[in-house]
């Protein structure tokens, strides 16, 4: 399992599927949009200049809004994972 550093968030994206009138299924990657996603691990936060830490807002099992191009794909183990700062997220859905 990764293990988040500062204000970066371990995320696992859902894959999204899109169908046309016609029936056509479009994969989650084939058009331009927000993603969703679920938070797996958080870091410990963000320091100020004067050194205290600011704790991150989000906590494990939190489904998020992403923007498409957020974050940075890492692989654990077997599964292809997200690694973003908390400042990319866009929202909390709940």
């Amino acid at each position: 399992m990764l293990k988040p550093l500062n204000d970066r968030v371990v995320v696992k994206v859902e894959e999204q599927e899109e169908q046309t009138i016609g029936g056509f299924v479009l994969a989650g990657h084939a058009h331009e949009t927000t993603k969703r996603a679920e938070v797996l691990a958080v870091g410990e936060g963000v320091r100020t200049l004067t050194g205290e830490l600011v704790p991150s807002s989000l906590k494990s099992g939190d489904k998020v809004l992403l923007e498409h191009h957020a974050g940075i794909e890492v692989t654990d183990g077997d599964e292809k994972r997200l690694l973003v700062r908390e400042a990319e997220i866009l929202a909390i859905i709940e």
